[in-house]
């Protein structure tokens, strides 16, 4: 991937690991496009980065992902990273009442929007390169978090396809595999004690730099490499903590 002179466009680019890679991107003289549904996420993030394009979308509605695609299609027609971040993750017991429902919300966006998304983009004439973000927990689930680890494996087995699929199409897939890093993922506080984002997207952008298609850091690196043994291994150890 070429790191210079892009019309990128980061679901979920306005906190986490999505802002800072808007932000990592913003120095390199690209032009940035991120979609969020919180306005005020959003606003926040353009005043500190005036030259961010942004566009209010919840991505969980199908109805959204077409809108942005055609509004894209319309204003920004020469886009050519799609960066698939948006994510949430649920920390919840599955006999909790209301268990299904952030279920179901949870697979819509970690797995049909950026599903979807690839669909329609790919169909810009511009569109050379997609990053999906995915997990360490894609290798090896934690159940604390059941659904979301089923989600990130799902997404990592769809990236793995597409790297093959659209080759055809000169369309270069990229997976970002992230481990827990200090953000506010699942609830403010719960990664407090995990590396900083900066770490993360300092190691991300060397190794994109170095032409590699499947980036680690830290643990997700240990368990994208594990064999079925060690996963085991840490399954026992992560989920007995």
């Amino acid at each position: 991937m070429n790191l210079k002179n892009n019309k990128i466009l980061i679901t979920g680019g306005a906190s986490g690991i999505g802002k800072g890679l808007t932000e990592r991107f913003l120095q390199d003289e690209n032009t940035i496009i991120v979609c969020g549904r919180r306005e005020e996420v959003l606003e926040e993030l353009k005043q500190k980065n005036p030259s961010v394009i942004t566009k209010v979308c919840d991505l969980a509605v199908e109805s959204n992902r077409i809108e942005l695609f055609e509004w894209v299609k319309e204003n920004h027609p020469d886009l050519n990273v799609l960066v698939n971040n948006a994510g949430i993750q649920n920390w919840m017991n599955i006999e909790d009442s209301d268990f299904y429902l952030k279920a179901k919300i949870e697979m819509a966006v970690n797995i049909e929007a950026p599903m979807h998304l690839t669909s329609l983009f790919i169909k810009l004439k511009s569109l050379s390169t997609i990053i999906n973000v995915t997990s360490g927990l894609s290798f090896c689930p934690l159940s604390k978090v059941a659904v979301y680890s089923a989600t990130k494996a799902f997404f990592h087995s769809f990236t793995l396809s597409m790297q093959h699929v659209l080759k055809d199409k000169n369309i270069e897939v990229i997976e970002l595999i992230p481990p827990a890093i200090n953000t506010d993922l699942g609830g403010k506080g719960i990664h407090d004690d995990a590396p900083p984002v900066h770490e993360l997207i300092e190691s991300v952008f060397s190794q994109l730099a170095d032409g590699k298609k499947t980036l680690t850091f830290g643990m997700s690196n240990k368990l994208s490499n594990a064999n079925a043994e060690e996963i085991k291994l840490i399954f026992e150890r992560m989920n007995n903590m």
